[in-house]
This record gives C-alpha cells, sequence and structure tokens, in this order.
C-alpha cells in the first residue's frame, strides 16, 4: 500500500511553503548541517528577482512562496510539529519536516533542463 501525500491535510499554501523550505535545507549555504534530531536551520530566505527565485537548481515561482513571509503559516507548520522557530525568526524544520511529503515538489520547484 502506497502513502498519499500530505497525510496531515496541509492547505496549498503551508503545503507550498514546506517544499520549498525542505528544498533550502538541501543546498549548502541556505541551511545549516542537521543537529542531533536531524533538524536543519534554514540560514537565510531567498529574495526574488522578477517573478521567481533560484534554490540551488531549482526555480521557483515567486507566486508559489508567498508563504514564506507569513506568519500564519509558520504557525500552522510548528503546531504540526514540521518546523520550529528559530533564531532571528528563521524557520528550523524538524527531521518530520524534512521527510514529509507534500507531493507538490515537481509542481512547483522547476529544474532547467540546461
Amino acid at each position: 500500500m502506497t502513502t498519499r501525500p500530505n497525510p496531515l491535510k496541509l492547505n496549498a499554501l503551508q503545503a507550498k511553503t514546506l517544499t520549498i523550505l525542505q528544498q533550502l535545507a538541501r543546498v549548502p549555504g541556505y541551511a545549516g548541517e542537521p543537529d542531533a534530531d536531524g533538524a536543519v536551520l534554514i540560514r537565510y530566505l531567498p529574495e526574488p528577482h522578477g517573478d521567481h527565485f533560484h534554490v540551488g537548481e531549482a526555480v521557483v515561482r515567486s507566486r508559489d512562496a508567498s508563504g514564506l513571509a507569513n506568519p500564519a503559516v509558520y504557525g500552522a507548520l510548528v503546531r504540526k510539529g514540521l518546523v520550529l522557530a528559530g533564531p532571528r525568526g528563521l524557520p528550523v524544520l524538524t527531521s518530520a519536516g524534512l521527510a514529509y511529503d507534500t507531493g507538490l515538489a515537481e509542481e512547483i520547484l522547476f529544474r532547467p533542463d540546461h
């Protein structure tokens, strides 16, 4: 039996935000090393240029990233145990947040062919 994406029923904005945070956690420079519990501090959030921004090899549309600046989104992700509040208000992805399958990576993280 396959597991269904988004088992905590995150809304679209929460799921998109978590998907982007997961990608940020994979890119050296954006994220710190995992701590003893597997949580990863996001060191900074990207600044869009035009209608998109880059996260490693992925391109993200700015409209898919509006949750990165929304405290209510982070509050919901904290309540669900996927994110912790980090220093300077930056998010820390828990091990559960890193492993969570939103089912959106292929939809919002574009990887150019070149």
